[in-house]
């Protein structure tokens, strides 16, 4: 049996979602197909989902805080009904502890300054005032728990940070990417959910569909892979890695909860912190508790996996040590015996920038590598792929004629070869994650 669309997009975690609304609106007849049983339930249930707009690019700055006001106007983006259950965006801020290894975040403010982007100068003494459960000794740089230096200061201290009033986090980012696929049924748009993606259809060099698992094939002459950590294999599969010089992979990472020390409200009044002296970032996490994950230092060796469904899906030692680093700037931060939060995958890009592209294959298309680091991007991730899709579609060579895409709140141009598959590795990245 063969079923007939126009765009296939596999994948329902938030960045697919988003595709499958903006190809819709269109006026694109949508079929997206996942293999687990509900929208939103692969590695986007396990995103901390942080709204942050601080970068060490600029074309990285510029998509983020683009990407925060539709968080922000989430009802108005979505355009469901008023009783519509919807995905809640916190707007707590983000504190971004200064380091040398950041730079002392001078290439961060110079690129929120040009963007307009709101953020405040803190001195010690504020971040203290703010989070009196702090202590801003440093530690760097960051060690393994064998090594005997670990948790002992280095006799200096973290004299500031930056503040991001805007960002903050969504509590259910799973839901965050059912309202999205709700708004995408309302344009038209169908999800085939529990369904396994056997093999990329092809003729003439250019996509023509894909096939399930039960034999049934599915039509079309576009396809988009957002897989997420699966993105790689279906690229694979498609036959499309042979001009890439970017790849992506599957990579474990554990994320810690504990509760907040007694006494303070940390949910309440709280904010993200990024914090590369300690290598964690945090952010409020309902019940007065403490979402804590690694910035994944160079002394962690990253956990690879060759498989996206059969990994160790347990807590190790990683987990008490990226406690036991938060406790180094939390001194009176109680570490529970029982592990709780999340294991899950990301899908990591070469240097840790997404892939936002076309591919040799005519008609399959990309939205992947997003390295834990795009959920917040996700409704202006679907905006620019379903524009940069109709570019191509009409004849455009996006790869020696880039296409140069408006962003809407922000009116900035920026050109999406930024994206590519075929980039150099960027150096300006961070190769590290934040939400």
């Amino acid at each position: 049996m063969t079923t007939t669309t126009d765009a296939i997009i596999i994948g329902t975690g938030v960045i697919g979602t988003a595709i499958a609304l903006e190809l819709s609106r269109k006026g694109l007849k949508t079929v997206s197909v996942d293999r687990n049983t509900q929208i939103g339930h692969g590695s986007t249930a396990g995103s901390c989902a942080i709204i942050r707009m601080h970068y060490s690019t600029f074309d990285g700055t510029a998509f983020a805080y683009e990407g925060y006001h539709y968080w922000r106007d989430w009802a108005d983006y979505l355009g469901l009904s008023s009783n519509a259950d919807l995905a809640k965006f916190v707007e707590c801020g983000c504190l971004v502890m200064k380091t040398d290894g950041n730079g002392q975040l001078v290439k961060h403010m110079e690129n929120s300054a040009a963007l307009g982007c709101p953020f405040e100068e803190w001195s010690g003494e504020a971040i203290v005032e703010r989070l009196p459960i702090y202590s801003l000794e440093s530690f760097q740089p960051a060690r393994t728990r064998d090594d005997p230096a670990f948790g002992q200061p280095n006799g200096s201290r973290l004299k500031g940070g930056v503040f991001w009033p805007n960002a903050g986090y969504v509590t259910d980012p799973a839901l965050s990417a059912q309202n999205m696929a709700e708004a995408a049924v309302q344009n038209g748009a169908a999800f085939r959910m529990g369904e396994t993606i056997t093999g990329i259809l092809s003729a003439g060099g250019r996509v023509t569909g894909v096939k399930l698992a039960s034999g049934e094939q599915i039509a079309a002459p576009i396809v988009v892979n957002v897989a997420g950590p699966g993105s790689s294999f279906i690229n694979e599969m498609a036959g499309v890695l042979d001009d890439m010089t970017i790849t992506t992979r599957p990579l474990r990472q554990e994320v810690v909860h504990v509760p907040a020390p007694d006494g303070f409200d940390f949910e309440k009044n709280g904010t993200i912190v990024s914090d590369s002296d300690i290598a964690c970032y945090c952010r409020p996490e309902h019940g007065n508790h403490i979402l804590v994950g690694s910035e994944d230092p160079a002394c962690d060796t990253h956990q690879w996996v060759a498989s996206d469904t059969d990994y160790d899906r347990e807590f190790t030692d990683q987990w008490t040590t990226q406690a036991m680093r938060y406790g180094q700037r939390v001194p009176s931060l109680g570490i529970p015996q029982n592990a709780r939060g999340v294991v899950d995958l990301y899908d990591a890009s070469t240097d840790w920038i997404p892939i936002y592209d076309k591919s040799q294959l005519s008609g399959f298309y990309m939205a992947c590598g997003s390295s834990g680091n795009q959920y917040k991007n996700a409704p202006i991730a679907g905006k620019m792929m379903a524009e940069l899709i109709e570019y191509c579609e009409n004849g455009n060579d996006h790869d020696t004629a880039p296409l140069h895409y408006t962003l809407p709140y922000i009116a900035r141009k920026i050109d999406v070869g930024f994206y590519s598959r075929k980039r150099e590795i960027n150096r300006e990245s961070s190769f590290s994650v934040l939400g």
